[in-house]
Protein backbone atom coordinates (compact mmCIF):
# COMPACT_ATOMS: atom_id res chain seq x y z
CA UNK A 1 0.00 0.00 0.00
CA UNK A 2 1.23 3.46 -1.26
CA UNK A 3 2.45 5.83 1.70
CA UNK A 4 -0.40 7.82 1.32
CA UNK A 5 -2.72 5.40 1.98
CA UNK A 6 -1.30 4.30 4.90
CA UNK A 7 -1.35 7.77 5.94
CA UNK A 8 -5.07 8.51 5.86
CA UNK A 9 -6.46 5.28 6.85
CA UNK A 10 -4.46 5.49 9.78
CA UNK A 11 -5.99 5.40 13.27
CA UNK A 12 -5.37 8.82 15.65
CA UNK A 13 -3.09 6.65 18.17
CA UNK A 14 -1.21 5.51 14.79
CA UNK A 15 -0.93 8.96 13.87
CA UNK A 16 0.05 10.16 17.29
CA UNK A 17 2.92 8.20 17.50
CA UNK A 18 3.51 8.52 13.79
CA UNK A 19 3.63 4.66 12.46
CA UNK A 20 1.93 1.62 12.21
CA UNK A 21 2.75 -1.80 13.04
CA UNK A 22 2.43 -4.80 10.50
CA UNK A 23 2.90 -8.20 10.75
CA UNK A 24 7.65 -8.15 10.66
CA UNK A 25 7.87 -4.56 10.46
CA UNK A 26 6.71 -1.26 11.49
CA UNK A 27 6.27 1.23 9.04
CA UNK A 28 6.59 5.44 9.62
CA UNK A 29 3.76 6.96 8.78
CA UNK A 30 5.21 10.51 7.64
CA UNK A 31 8.30 9.06 5.57
CA UNK A 32 7.87 5.46 5.01
CA UNK A 33 11.01 4.22 6.84
CA UNK A 34 10.77 0.50 7.85
CA UNK A 35 11.89 -1.07 11.22
CA UNK A 36 12.53 -4.53 10.85
CA UNK A 37 10.85 -6.53 14.66
CA UNK A 38 13.49 -8.74 16.20
CA UNK A 39 16.33 -6.60 14.97
CA UNK A 40 18.71 -4.42 17.38
CA UNK A 41 19.80 -1.21 16.38
CA UNK A 42 22.42 1.39 17.63
CA UNK A 43 22.56 5.06 18.00
CA UNK A 44 24.41 7.00 20.17
CA UNK A 45 26.48 4.22 22.20
CA UNK A 46 22.66 2.52 22.79
CA UNK A 47 20.99 0.01 21.25
CA UNK A 48 17.31 -0.04 20.76
CA UNK A 49 14.72 -2.78 19.89
CA UNK A 50 12.66 -2.15 16.65
CA UNK A 51 9.72 -0.19 18.40
CA UNK A 52 11.65 2.12 20.58
CA UNK A 53 14.03 2.78 17.42
CA UNK A 54 10.94 3.96 15.41
CA UNK A 55 10.90 6.45 18.22
CA UNK A 56 14.28 7.54 17.74
CA UNK A 57 13.78 7.52 13.72
CA UNK A 58 11.19 10.14 14.14
CA UNK A 59 13.02 12.06 16.25
CA UNK A 60 16.03 12.13 14.20
CA UNK A 61 13.89 12.59 10.79
CA UNK A 62 11.11 14.48 11.75
CA UNK A 63 12.03 16.41 15.14
CA UNK A 64 8.55 15.19 16.19
CA UNK A 65 4.90 13.94 14.95
CA UNK A 66 3.46 17.44 15.59
CA UNK A 67 6.10 18.99 14.07
CA UNK A 68 5.55 17.59 10.83
CA UNK A 69 1.96 17.67 10.64
CA UNK A 70 1.78 21.17 11.59
CA UNK A 71 4.07 21.68 8.39
CA UNK A 72 1.60 20.25 6.15
CA UNK A 73 -0.47 22.17 3.67
CA UNK A 74 -3.28 24.09 5.16
CA UNK A 75 -5.74 22.34 3.10
CA UNK A 76 -4.58 18.80 4.91
CA UNK A 77 -4.69 20.32 8.39
CA UNK A 78 -7.55 23.05 8.18
CA UNK A 79 -5.52 25.71 9.96
CA UNK A 80 -4.85 29.48 9.18
CA UNK A 81 -1.12 30.14 9.45
CA UNK A 82 -1.84 32.02 12.73
CA UNK A 83 -3.39 28.98 14.39
CA UNK A 84 -0.73 27.46 13.55
CA UNK A 85 1.98 29.34 15.17
CA UNK A 86 0.02 29.18 17.92
CA UNK A 87 -0.56 25.80 18.54
CA UNK A 88 2.89 25.39 18.15
CA UNK A 89 3.48 27.88 20.99
CA UNK A 90 1.42 26.03 23.26
CA UNK A 91 2.95 22.92 22.27
CA UNK A 92 5.83 24.22 23.39
CA UNK A 93 4.67 25.06 26.64
CA UNK A 94 4.86 28.63 26.37
CA UNK A 95 2.39 30.01 28.91
CA UNK A 96 -0.58 32.86 27.94
CA UNK A 97 1.49 35.48 28.76
CA UNK A 98 4.55 34.99 27.19
CA UNK A 99 2.82 33.70 24.04
CA UNK A 100 1.10 36.92 23.89
CA UNK A 101 4.58 38.63 24.43
CA UNK A 102 6.20 37.31 21.74
CA UNK A 103 3.07 37.55 18.96
CA UNK A 104 2.56 41.04 19.95
CA UNK A 105 -1.15 40.79 19.82
CA UNK A 106 -3.80 41.91 22.16
CA UNK A 107 -3.49 40.72 26.23
CA UNK A 108 -3.31 37.16 27.73
CA UNK A 109 -6.87 37.06 27.74
CA UNK A 110 -6.99 36.97 23.93
CA UNK A 111 -4.74 34.06 23.72
CA UNK A 112 -7.64 32.47 26.34
CA UNK A 113 -10.02 33.31 23.43
CA UNK A 114 -7.90 31.19 20.76
CA UNK A 115 -7.55 28.04 23.33
CA UNK A 116 -11.48 28.09 23.24
CA UNK A 117 -11.28 28.85 19.55
CA UNK A 118 -9.26 25.77 19.13
CA UNK A 119 -10.76 23.38 21.51
CA UNK A 120 -14.50 24.12 19.42
CA UNK A 121 -12.92 23.00 16.22
CA UNK A 122 -11.45 19.70 17.98
CA UNK A 123 -15.56 19.08 19.14
CA UNK A 124 -16.54 20.10 15.48
CA UNK A 125 -13.50 17.63 13.83
CA UNK A 126 -14.59 14.97 16.58
CA UNK A 127 -18.68 15.19 15.30
CA UNK A 128 -17.71 15.59 12.00
CA UNK A 129 -14.91 12.00 11.91
CA UNK A 130 -18.09 9.97 13.65
CA UNK A 131 -20.38 11.37 11.52
CA UNK A 132 -18.31 10.46 8.29
CA UNK A 133 -17.37 6.77 9.70
CA UNK A 134 -21.03 5.97 10.16
CA UNK A 135 -21.76 7.29 6.25
CA UNK A 136 -18.59 4.98 5.22
CA UNK A 137 -20.83 1.78 6.55
CA UNK A 138 -24.70 3.57 4.77
CA UNK A 139 -23.02 5.20 1.55
CA UNK A 140 -22.77 2.39 -1.05
CA UNK A 141 -22.21 4.90 -3.91
CA UNK A 142 -19.46 6.74 -3.00
CA UNK A 143 -16.54 6.68 -5.38
CA UNK A 144 -12.86 5.89 -3.98
CA UNK A 145 -10.75 8.78 -4.15
CA UNK A 146 -6.97 8.73 -4.89
CA UNK A 147 -5.15 9.66 -1.12
CA UNK A 148 -3.29 13.31 -1.61
CA UNK A 149 0.49 13.08 -1.04
CA UNK A 150 1.58 14.38 2.02
CA UNK A 151 3.93 16.28 0.54
CA UNK A 152 1.26 18.18 -1.72
CA UNK A 153 2.19 22.47 -1.59
CA UNK A 154 -1.17 23.30 -2.87
CA UNK A 155 -4.61 21.07 -2.07
CA UNK A 156 -7.15 22.24 -4.68
CA UNK A 157 -9.58 20.76 -7.39
CA UNK A 158 -6.57 19.01 -9.66
CA UNK A 159 -6.63 16.45 -6.28
CA UNK A 160 -10.58 15.64 -6.94
CA UNK A 161 -9.37 11.91 -8.60
CA UNK A 162 -10.99 8.78 -8.09
CA UNK A 163 -9.69 5.58 -8.68
CA UNK A 164 -11.62 5.11 -11.57
CA UNK A 165 -10.04 8.61 -13.24
CA UNK A 166 -6.12 7.71 -12.38
CA UNK A 167 -6.65 3.90 -14.32
CA UNK A 168 -7.69 5.77 -16.88
CA UNK A 169 -5.38 8.19 -17.02
CA UNK A 170 -3.14 6.54 -16.63
CA UNK A 171 -4.12 4.17 -19.71
CA UNK A 172 -4.32 6.89 -21.87
CA UNK A 173 -0.70 8.74 -21.05
CA UNK A 174 1.59 5.70 -19.86
CA UNK A 175 2.91 2.92 -22.16
CA UNK A 176 5.09 0.56 -20.87
CA UNK A 177 7.06 3.22 -18.20
CA UNK A 178 7.05 6.06 -20.20
CA UNK A 179 5.05 8.82 -20.82
CA UNK A 180 3.19 8.93 -24.57
CA UNK A 181 2.45 12.81 -24.31
CA UNK A 182 2.13 15.29 -21.52
CA UNK A 183 -1.30 15.46 -20.56
CA UNK A 184 -3.16 19.06 -21.06
CA UNK A 185 -5.25 19.38 -18.21
CA UNK A 186 -3.94 20.36 -14.32
CA UNK A 187 -5.88 16.84 -12.68
CA UNK A 188 -4.20 14.57 -15.64
CA UNK A 189 -0.82 15.88 -14.97
CA UNK A 190 -1.09 15.41 -11.30
CA UNK A 191 -1.88 11.35 -12.38
CA UNK A 192 1.00 10.89 -14.42
CA UNK A 193 3.55 12.86 -12.58
CA UNK A 194 2.98 11.09 -9.35
CA UNK A 195 3.38 8.04 -11.17
CA UNK A 196 6.47 9.09 -12.64
CA UNK A 197 7.36 9.88 -9.02
CA UNK A 198 7.57 6.30 -7.80
CA UNK A 199 10.70 5.46 -10.17
CA UNK A 200 12.90 8.00 -8.54
CA UNK A 201 14.49 6.02 -5.71
CA UNK A 202 13.91 7.19 -2.00
CA UNK A 203 16.39 8.58 -0.09
CA UNK A 204 18.50 9.09 -2.43
CA UNK A 205 20.21 12.61 -3.71
CA UNK A 206 20.74 13.20 -7.25
CA UNK A 207 22.52 15.47 -9.07
CA UNK A 208 21.28 17.28 -12.11
CA UNK A 209 22.87 15.09 -14.84
CA UNK A 210 21.61 12.10 -12.90
CA UNK A 211 18.02 13.06 -12.37
CA UNK A 212 17.73 14.60 -15.98
CA UNK A 213 18.92 10.95 -17.43
CA UNK A 214 16.67 9.20 -15.36
CA UNK A 215 13.51 11.45 -16.12
CA UNK A 216 14.40 11.43 -19.71
CA UNK A 217 14.05 7.74 -19.73
CA UNK A 218 10.64 8.67 -19.39
CA UNK A 219 9.41 11.74 -21.11
CA UNK A 220 11.51 13.74 -23.86
CA UNK A 221 10.59 17.06 -22.66
CA UNK A 222 12.76 16.01 -18.79
CA UNK A 223 12.81 19.73 -18.10
CA UNK A 224 9.41 20.26 -18.13
CA UNK A 225 8.65 16.98 -16.08
CA UNK A 226 11.48 18.42 -13.26
CA UNK A 227 9.55 21.59 -13.10
CA UNK A 228 6.13 20.16 -12.61
CA UNK A 229 7.28 17.58 -10.43
CA UNK A 230 8.76 20.73 -7.88
CA UNK A 231 5.29 22.36 -8.32
CA UNK A 232 3.03 19.78 -7.10
CA UNK A 233 5.33 18.96 -4.47
CA UNK A 234 6.59 15.37 -5.62
CA UNK A 235 10.50 16.53 -6.07
CA UNK A 236 12.60 18.97 -3.83
CA UNK A 237 16.46 20.78 -4.53
CA UNK A 238 19.01 23.61 -3.79
CA UNK A 239 18.12 26.56 -4.01
CA UNK A 240 21.34 26.03 -7.31
CA UNK A 241 19.93 23.31 -8.41
CA UNK A 242 22.95 21.14 -7.79
CA UNK A 243 20.86 18.08 -6.25
CA UNK A 244 17.27 16.58 -6.29
CA UNK A 245 15.61 14.06 -4.06
CA UNK A 246 12.06 12.68 -4.26
CA UNK A 247 10.03 14.20 -0.99
CA UNK A 248 8.50 12.00 1.04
Amino acid sequence: MELSNLFWSASLEEMKRGYIEEEEIFVCLLCGENIEKGMVYPHEDRFYLAEKYMGVHIDRTHISVFDYLIGMDKKLTGLTDHQKRLLTLFYQGKNDKDIQEELEIGSASTIRHHRFALKEKERQAKTFLTMMELLKEKDENAPTFVPVHQTATMVDERYNITQDEQEKILKKYVSDGTLTKFPPKEKQRLVVLREISKQLKKDHVYDEKELNGVLKGMYEDYVLIRRYMIEYGLLDRKSDGSQYWAKK
